[in-house]
C-alpha cells in the first residue's frame, strides 16, 4: 500500500492531544432514596489511521464510582466484566462501526472515571507489512484513566463508546524506530449528538475526509466503496474537506454549511472527485 503523504502531514499538524472527555447523560431524575441500579455497557470504536493495522492489548475495563478525581492508589474501582479480554484491532471499527467491550450493573450516582488496562502485546502493522512493537509509556501501566463525571439514574441504561483515535494516538519516537501509544480518545454517549454518512468516489482517489466545526476537525478513512461515516458529534455547521491522496492526480473538493442535528443522521449527496486539469 502507498503511503500517503498528505495524511501524515495533516496529522503532524494536528499535533498529539491530550484525551478529551464528551460524556453527555440524559435520562430521568433519580429517584428520592437513591436506590436502585443501572447498567453501563461500554463500546469501543475508531477514528482512522493510515496503518494496515493497529492492535491493542485489552486486558480490563475499570470504573469508579465515587464524585471525586481518585488517584492509581486510591480503592472505589470496580471492574466491568469484559465481553472478551485479549487483542483488538482498532481499524476494524471504523466509519460507525463499534464493538461492545464490557458492560455491568452499578449502583446509581456518579461516574467519575473509567479505566483500560493493556496487556503487553500491543503491536502496529505497517503499510509494508512489517509488524512493530507498540510501547505503552511505565506512566500507563496502571491503566488509560478518563475523567467523566456523569450521573447514572436507576433503572436508565447507558452505552459510553471510547472514540479510540489512532493516527493521532501512536507516535514514532525519533531516529530510533520505536513506536509508542499515547492515547487520545474521544468519549461520548452512544445516543448522544448527531451524526452523518456518504460516499466519496472513485476509490483511486483514495481520499481522507474531514469535518471541521469551529476549532474542531474530525477525520475519516472512507472504505472501499467510498463509504464514511462521522457520529456522536455536536450539533452544528460543519465544511466537510474531500482530500485525495496527492499521487493520485484527483482534486480535492469541498461542502460549506453542512447542518448537523443532535438525534438525527444526515445523509450526504455522494461526491465524485475529479482528475487534474491538464495542460494542452
Amino acid at each position: 500500500m502507498k503511503t500517503r503523504k498528505w495524511f501524515y502531514s495533516i496529522m503532524a499538524s494536528i499535533g498529539i492531544l491530550g484525551v478529551i472527555v464528551m460524556f453527555n447523560s440524559c435520562g430521568k431524575s433519580m429517584d428520592e432514596s437513591g436506590n436502585g441500579n443501572s447498567h453501563l455497557d461500554v463500546y469501543l470504536t475508531d477514528a482512522p489511521a493510515d496503518y494496515q493495522a493497529v492492535w491493542l492489548d485489552i486486558q480490563k475495563v475499570m470504573v469508579n464510582t465515587s464524585s471525586e478525581v481518585l488517584t492509581d492508589e486510591d480503592s472505589g474501582w470496580t471492574e466491568v466484566p469484559m465481553v472478551r479480554p485479549g487483542l483488538y484491532n482498532l481499524l476494524d471499527f471504523r466509519n460507525g462501526t463499534d464493538t461492545l467491550l464490557a458492560g455491568v450493573d452499578l449502583p446509581a450516582g456518579t461516574v467519575s472515571q473509567i479505566r483500560l488496562v493493556l496487556g503487553d502485546d500491543n503491536s502496529l502493522v505497517l503499510n509494508n507489512g512489517e509488524t512493530v512493537p507498540l510501547s505503552t509509556p511505565s506512566g500507563q501501566q496502571s491503566g488509560l484513566k478518563l475523567n467523566i463525571h456523569s450521573e447514572l439514574v436507576a433503572g436508565i441504561p447507558y452505552a459510553l463508546v471510547l472514540d479510540f483515535d489512532a493516527a493521532r494516538s501512536i507516535v514514532k519516537a525519533g531516529n530510533s524506530g520505536q513506536y509508542i501509544l499515547k492515547p487520545v480518545i474521544r468519549t461520548f454517549a452512544k445516543e448522544a449528538g448527531g451524526a452523518m454518512e456518504g460516499v466519496v468516489l472513485p476509490e483511486e482517489a483514495k481520499a481522507l475526509v474531514q469535518a471541521i466545526n469551529g476549532t474542531d476537525t474530525l477525520s475519516a478513512i472512507p472504505d472501499s466503496t467510498g463509504y464514511f461515516k462521522f457520529w456522536g458529534i455536536a450539533e452544528g455547521s460543519y465544511q466537510l474537506i474531500y482530500l485525495a491522496d496527492a499521487d493520485s492526480g484527483y482534486d480535492n473538493d469541498t461542502t460549506d454549511n453542512v447542518q448537523v442535528t443532535a438525534g438525527e443522521v444526515l445523509k450526504l449527496d455522494t461526491v465524485t472527485l475529479m482528475k487534474f486539469a491538464t495542460m494542452q
